[in-house]
Protein backbone atom coordinates (compact mmCIF):
# COMPACT_ATOMS: atom_id res chain seq x y z
CA UNK A 1 0.00 0.00 0.00
CA UNK A 2 1.64 3.59 -1.10
CA UNK A 3 1.64 5.93 1.68
CA UNK A 4 -0.36 8.30 0.35
CA UNK A 5 -3.60 5.41 0.29
CA UNK A 6 -2.09 4.83 3.76
CA UNK A 7 -2.89 8.13 5.13
CA UNK A 8 -6.34 8.64 3.18
CA UNK A 9 -7.73 5.01 4.18
CA UNK A 10 -6.60 6.04 8.15
CA UNK A 11 -8.71 9.20 7.80
CA UNK A 12 -11.38 7.70 6.35
CA UNK A 13 -11.88 5.08 8.66
CA UNK A 14 -11.21 7.63 11.84
CA UNK A 15 -14.69 9.19 10.63
CA UNK A 16 -16.48 6.59 9.98
CA UNK A 17 -15.58 5.06 13.41
CA UNK A 18 -16.81 8.73 14.99
CA UNK A 19 -19.90 8.63 12.47
CA UNK A 20 -20.90 4.97 13.84
CA UNK A 21 -19.82 6.12 17.78
CA UNK A 22 -21.97 9.12 17.49
CA UNK A 23 -25.11 6.69 17.28
CA UNK A 24 -23.81 4.02 18.96
CA UNK A 25 -24.09 5.83 22.06
CA UNK A 26 -28.34 6.59 22.29
CA UNK A 27 -28.81 3.28 20.93
CA UNK A 28 -26.51 2.06 23.90
CA UNK A 29 -28.36 3.98 26.26
CA UNK A 30 -32.04 2.74 25.28
CA UNK A 31 -31.12 -1.04 25.08
CA UNK A 32 -29.55 -0.03 29.11
CA UNK A 33 -33.32 0.68 29.54
CA UNK A 34 -34.97 -1.87 27.77
CA UNK A 35 -32.77 -4.76 28.93
CA UNK A 36 -33.15 -3.37 32.84
CA UNK A 37 -29.33 -3.52 32.87
CA UNK A 38 -28.30 -0.12 33.31
CA UNK A 39 -26.15 2.17 32.23
CA UNK A 40 -23.18 1.34 34.51
CA UNK A 41 -23.20 -2.97 33.25
CA UNK A 42 -24.36 -2.01 29.38
CA UNK A 43 -21.99 0.75 29.41
CA UNK A 44 -19.25 -1.43 30.61
CA UNK A 45 -19.68 -5.05 29.00
CA UNK A 46 -21.79 -3.87 26.11
CA UNK A 47 -21.15 -0.65 24.70
CA UNK A 48 -17.49 -0.94 26.29
CA UNK A 49 -16.97 -3.89 23.96
CA UNK A 50 -18.59 -2.70 20.73
CA UNK A 51 -16.42 0.47 20.93
CA UNK A 52 -13.54 -1.42 21.53
CA UNK A 53 -13.77 -3.40 18.03
CA UNK A 54 -11.79 -1.66 16.32
CA UNK A 55 -8.86 -2.04 18.59
CA UNK A 56 -9.30 -5.35 19.00
CA UNK A 57 -9.23 -5.87 14.80
CA UNK A 58 -6.15 -3.48 14.81
CA UNK A 59 -4.45 -5.61 17.40
CA UNK A 60 -5.36 -8.94 16.27
CA UNK A 61 -4.71 -8.13 12.42
CA UNK A 62 -0.88 -6.42 13.66
CA UNK A 63 -0.04 -9.41 15.33
CA UNK A 64 -0.97 -11.57 12.98
CA UNK A 65 0.99 -10.29 10.47
CA UNK A 66 3.80 -9.99 12.53
CA UNK A 67 4.38 -7.04 14.19
CA UNK A 68 3.96 -7.24 17.93
CA UNK A 69 5.15 -4.91 19.23
CA UNK A 70 2.38 -2.76 17.24
CA UNK A 71 -0.20 -4.83 18.13
CA UNK A 72 0.38 -4.47 22.30
CA UNK A 73 1.16 -0.37 21.47
CA UNK A 74 -2.16 -0.30 20.01
CA UNK A 75 -3.29 -2.36 22.84
CA UNK A 76 -2.53 -0.92 25.78
CA UNK A 77 -2.32 2.55 24.66
CA UNK A 78 -5.95 2.33 23.42
CA UNK A 79 -6.47 2.48 27.38
CA UNK A 80 -4.54 5.31 28.13
CA UNK A 81 -5.63 7.33 25.45
CA UNK A 82 -9.50 6.60 26.64
CA UNK A 83 -8.46 7.16 30.52
CA UNK A 84 -7.63 10.85 28.69
CA UNK A 85 -10.97 10.85 26.94
CA UNK A 86 -12.39 10.73 30.17
CA UNK A 87 -11.09 13.49 31.69
CA UNK A 88 -11.98 15.83 28.15
CA UNK A 89 -16.08 14.35 29.22
CA UNK A 90 -15.26 15.83 32.16
CA UNK A 91 -14.09 19.52 30.68
CA UNK A 92 -17.29 19.25 28.86
CA UNK A 93 -19.61 18.50 31.92
CA UNK A 94 -19.45 22.14 33.85
CA UNK A 95 -22.19 21.62 36.50
CA UNK A 96 -19.81 19.72 38.91
CA UNK A 97 -16.83 16.54 38.67
CA UNK A 98 -18.15 14.00 36.56
CA UNK A 99 -16.61 11.69 38.30
CA UNK A 100 -18.59 13.02 41.40
CA UNK A 101 -21.63 13.10 39.89
CA UNK A 102 -21.30 9.66 37.98
CA UNK A 103 -20.23 7.44 40.92
CA UNK A 104 -21.42 4.09 40.73
CA UNK A 105 -20.32 0.85 42.56
CA UNK A 106 -19.94 -1.22 39.21
CA UNK A 107 -17.69 1.41 37.62
CA UNK A 108 -15.20 1.24 40.72
CA UNK A 109 -15.35 -2.42 40.71
CA UNK A 110 -14.24 -1.95 36.91
CA UNK A 111 -11.32 -0.14 37.51
CA UNK A 112 -10.18 -2.20 40.07
CA UNK A 113 -10.27 -5.21 37.55
CA UNK A 114 -8.34 -3.39 35.37
CA UNK A 115 -5.55 -2.32 37.52
CA UNK A 116 -5.64 -6.74 38.08
CA UNK A 117 -5.58 -7.21 34.38
CA UNK A 118 -2.94 -4.65 33.27
CA UNK A 119 -0.44 -6.52 35.92
CA UNK A 120 -1.18 -10.35 34.94
CA UNK A 121 -0.36 -8.88 31.62
CA UNK A 122 3.09 -7.57 33.47
CA UNK A 123 3.65 -10.98 35.27
CA UNK A 124 2.94 -12.80 31.73
CA UNK A 125 6.04 -10.48 30.00
CA UNK A 126 8.33 -10.93 32.85
CA UNK A 127 7.55 -14.99 33.73
CA UNK A 128 9.00 -17.84 31.93
CA UNK A 129 8.52 -17.93 28.07
CA UNK A 130 5.88 -20.88 27.99
CA UNK A 131 3.16 -21.55 25.31
CA UNK A 132 0.26 -23.64 24.69
CA UNK A 133 -0.31 -23.88 20.79
CA UNK A 134 2.20 -20.85 20.64
CA UNK A 135 0.23 -19.35 23.20
CA UNK A 136 0.65 -18.21 26.59
CA UNK A 137 -1.36 -19.71 29.37
CA UNK A 138 -1.81 -16.72 30.24
CA UNK A 139 -4.05 -15.09 28.17
CA UNK A 140 -5.95 -17.97 28.89
CA UNK A 141 -5.93 -17.04 32.20
CA UNK A 142 -6.77 -13.33 31.42
CA UNK A 143 -9.98 -14.32 29.66
CA UNK A 144 -11.58 -16.45 32.27
CA UNK A 145 -10.82 -14.15 34.78
CA UNK A 146 -12.75 -11.27 32.97
CA UNK A 147 -15.71 -14.08 32.57
CA UNK A 148 -15.66 -14.51 36.18
CA UNK A 149 -14.97 -10.77 37.63
CA UNK A 150 -17.70 -9.43 34.75
CA UNK A 151 -20.19 -11.97 36.36
CA UNK A 152 -19.18 -10.97 40.28
CA UNK A 153 -19.83 -7.46 39.09
CA UNK A 154 -23.37 -8.18 37.89
CA UNK A 155 -24.36 -9.88 40.69
CA UNK A 156 -23.07 -7.20 42.97
CA UNK A 157 -24.78 -4.56 41.03
CA UNK A 158 -28.08 -5.89 41.94
CA UNK A 159 -27.00 -6.38 46.22
CA UNK A 160 -24.10 -3.94 46.42
CA UNK A 161 -22.46 -4.36 50.25
CA UNK A 162 -20.98 -0.29 49.65
CA UNK A 163 -22.59 2.47 47.82
CA UNK A 164 -21.78 6.02 46.88
CA UNK A 165 -23.54 8.64 49.14
CA UNK A 166 -26.03 10.69 47.04
CA UNK A 167 -25.37 14.36 46.85
CA UNK A 168 -27.30 16.93 45.19
CA UNK A 169 -24.83 16.79 42.49
CA UNK A 170 -25.22 13.07 41.84
CA UNK A 171 -27.18 12.12 38.70
CA UNK A 172 -28.31 9.07 39.52
CA UNK A 173 -28.96 5.99 36.49
CA UNK A 174 -32.97 6.15 35.99
CA UNK A 175 -33.96 4.10 33.17
CA UNK A 176 -36.19 6.67 30.48
CA UNK A 177 -39.59 5.18 30.59
CA UNK A 178 -40.83 6.63 26.83
CA UNK A 179 -37.95 4.24 25.78
CA UNK A 180 -39.07 1.22 27.84
CA UNK A 181 -42.92 2.34 25.86
CA UNK A 182 -42.55 3.75 23.09
CA UNK A 183 -39.21 0.82 21.72
CA UNK A 184 -38.40 -2.44 20.37
CA UNK A 185 -36.07 -4.46 21.85
CA UNK A 186 -35.38 -6.34 18.52
CA UNK A 187 -34.68 -2.92 16.59
CA UNK A 188 -32.44 -1.10 18.63
CA UNK A 189 -30.95 -4.20 19.15
CA UNK A 190 -30.29 -4.88 15.35
CA UNK A 191 -29.13 -1.03 14.93
CA UNK A 192 -26.55 -2.01 17.60
CA UNK A 193 -25.27 -4.86 15.91
CA UNK A 194 -25.06 -2.62 12.54
CA UNK A 195 -23.06 0.21 13.59
CA UNK A 196 -20.84 -2.62 15.55
CA UNK A 197 -20.49 -3.95 12.12
CA UNK A 198 -19.52 -1.14 10.69
CA UNK A 199 -17.00 0.10 13.63
CA UNK A 200 -15.22 -3.63 13.07
CA UNK A 201 -14.72 -2.97 9.55
CA UNK A 202 -13.34 0.43 9.95
CA UNK A 203 -10.82 -1.29 12.62
CA UNK A 204 -9.39 -3.42 10.08
CA UNK A 205 -8.96 -0.69 7.71
CA UNK A 206 -6.94 1.08 10.08
CA UNK A 207 -4.86 -1.93 11.40
CA UNK A 208 -3.30 -2.22 7.65
CA UNK A 209 -3.11 1.11 6.89
CA UNK A 210 -1.35 1.58 10.65
CA UNK A 211 1.33 -1.12 9.33
CA UNK A 212 1.91 0.62 6.45
CA UNK A 213 2.43 4.07 7.58
CA UNK A 214 4.86 2.30 10.23
CA UNK A 215 6.57 0.67 7.51
CA UNK A 216 7.05 3.41 5.09
CA UNK A 217 7.55 6.68 7.23
CA UNK A 218 10.66 4.89 9.51
CA UNK A 219 8.20 5.64 12.84
CA UNK A 220 8.75 2.59 15.44
CA UNK A 221 5.59 0.29 16.07
CA UNK A 222 5.02 1.29 19.17
CA UNK A 223 4.80 5.26 18.40
CA UNK A 224 2.12 4.34 15.81
CA UNK A 225 0.88 2.05 17.88
CA UNK A 226 0.44 3.61 21.26
CA UNK A 227 -0.51 7.07 19.57
CA UNK A 228 -1.70 7.25 15.82
CA UNK A 229 -3.93 3.92 15.84
CA UNK A 230 -4.31 4.02 19.45
CA UNK A 231 -5.81 6.89 19.42
CA UNK A 232 -7.81 6.80 15.89
CA UNK A 233 -9.73 3.43 17.34
CA UNK A 234 -10.32 4.93 20.76
CA UNK A 235 -12.29 7.91 19.01
CA UNK A 236 -15.80 5.61 19.39
CA UNK A 237 -15.29 6.08 23.09
CA UNK A 238 -14.55 9.39 22.97
CA UNK A 239 -17.58 10.27 20.84
CA UNK A 240 -19.80 7.96 22.54
CA UNK A 241 -18.94 9.61 26.47
CA UNK A 242 -19.30 13.14 25.17
CA UNK A 243 -22.52 12.27 23.60
CA UNK A 244 -23.36 10.41 26.64
CA UNK A 245 -22.66 13.12 28.32
CA UNK A 246 -24.76 15.88 26.96
CA UNK A 247 -27.52 13.57 27.06
CA UNK A 248 -26.87 13.32 31.08
CA UNK A 249 -26.48 9.50 30.47
CA UNK A 250 -23.02 10.02 33.13
CA UNK A 251 -22.87 6.61 34.68
CA UNK A 252 -23.39 5.00 30.89
CA UNK A 253 -20.27 7.58 29.66
CA UNK A 254 -17.59 6.74 32.69
CA UNK A 255 -18.70 3.01 32.77
CA UNK A 256 -18.19 3.15 28.62
CA UNK A 257 -14.48 4.25 29.03
CA UNK A 258 -13.51 2.21 32.27
CA UNK A 259 -15.27 -0.94 31.58
CA UNK A 260 -13.75 -0.60 27.49
CA UNK A 261 -10.64 -0.35 28.96
CA UNK A 262 -10.99 -3.63 30.80
CA UNK A 263 -12.17 -5.33 28.05
CA UNK A 264 -9.19 -3.97 25.77
CA UNK A 265 -6.89 -6.28 28.02
CA UNK A 266 -8.09 -8.42 26.06
CA UNK A 267 -6.42 -7.27 23.13
CA UNK A 268 -3.33 -8.75 24.25
CA UNK A 269 -5.06 -12.40 24.34
CA UNK A 270 -6.46 -12.00 21.25
CA UNK A 271 -3.16 -10.85 19.68
CA UNK A 272 -1.19 -14.09 21.27
CA UNK A 273 -3.95 -16.28 19.81
CA UNK A 274 -3.29 -14.60 16.39
CA UNK A 275 0.99 -14.24 16.49
CA UNK A 276 1.93 -17.77 15.36
CA UNK A 277 5.57 -17.09 16.11
CA UNK A 278 5.67 -18.07 20.05
CA UNK A 279 4.27 -16.28 22.93
CA UNK A 280 3.31 -12.09 21.96
CA UNK A 281 4.36 -11.53 25.75
CA UNK A 282 8.07 -12.44 24.99
CA UNK A 283 7.92 -10.97 21.45
CA UNK A 284 7.65 -6.99 22.41
CA UNK A 285 10.22 -4.82 23.93
CA UNK A 286 10.37 -2.49 27.46
CA UNK A 287 8.55 0.57 25.46
CA UNK A 288 5.54 -1.64 25.83
CA UNK A 289 6.02 -2.49 29.09
CA UNK A 290 6.53 1.18 30.17
CA UNK A 291 3.28 1.85 28.23
CA UNK A 292 1.57 -0.87 30.76
CA UNK A 293 3.00 0.60 34.07
CA UNK A 294 1.70 4.73 32.25
CA UNK A 295 -1.87 2.97 31.84
CA UNK A 296 -1.69 1.62 35.79
CA UNK A 297 -0.77 5.27 36.93
CA UNK A 298 -3.43 6.52 35.04
CA UNK A 299 -5.81 3.96 36.17
CA UNK A 300 -5.50 4.30 39.85
CA UNK A 301 -5.80 7.99 39.67
CA UNK A 302 -9.42 8.21 37.85
CA UNK A 303 -10.01 5.45 41.10
CA UNK A 304 -8.92 7.67 43.46
CA UNK A 305 -10.78 10.77 42.01
CA UNK A 306 -14.07 8.37 41.93
CA UNK A 307 -13.52 7.55 45.41
CA UNK A 308 -12.71 11.26 46.57
CA UNK A 309 -15.29 12.61 44.53
CA UNK A 310 -14.76 16.41 44.60
CA UNK A 311 -17.24 18.39 43.74
CA UNK A 312 -15.50 20.79 42.00
CA UNK A 313 -11.92 21.34 41.49
CA UNK A 314 -9.32 23.19 38.99
CA UNK A 315 -11.25 24.47 36.03
CA UNK A 316 -14.17 23.19 37.27
CA UNK A 317 -12.68 19.35 36.59
CA UNK A 318 -11.48 17.64 39.61
CA UNK A 319 -7.86 16.96 40.41
CA UNK A 320 -8.04 13.47 39.14
CA UNK A 321 -9.15 15.09 35.49
CA UNK A 322 -6.21 17.18 35.58
CA UNK A 323 -3.74 14.42 36.91
CA UNK A 324 -4.48 12.10 34.16
CA UNK A 325 -4.14 14.95 31.16
CA UNK A 326 -0.56 15.56 32.88
CA UNK A 327 0.64 12.19 33.34
CA UNK A 328 -0.59 11.12 29.45
CA UNK A 329 1.20 13.96 28.26
CA UNK A 330 3.86 13.51 30.28
CA UNK A 331 4.47 9.87 30.30
CA UNK A 332 4.26 9.99 26.14
CA UNK A 333 7.06 13.42 26.01
CA UNK A 334 9.46 10.98 28.03
CA UNK A 335 9.25 8.01 26.58
CA UNK A 336 9.02 9.37 22.23
CA UNK A 337 11.15 12.91 22.90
Amino acid sequence: MELSLAIILFLVSTLIIAIAGTKLTRTADQLADLTGWGEALFGAIFLGGTTSLPGIVTSVVAAYNGHPQLAISNAIGGIAAQTLFLSIADISYKKTNLEHAAASFANLMQGILLIGLLAFVLIGMSGPDITLFHIHPFSFLMVLLYILASRLISKAKDRPMWSPRITLATVQDIPDRRNIETLSLKKVAVRFAFLAIAVGAAGYAIAKSGIAIANQTGLSETMVGALFTAIATSIPELIVSLAAVRQKALTLSVGNIIGGNTFDVLFVAFADIAYNRGSILHAISNNQVYVVALTMLMTSILILGLLHREQEGFGKIGWESLMIIIVYLAGNAYLFI
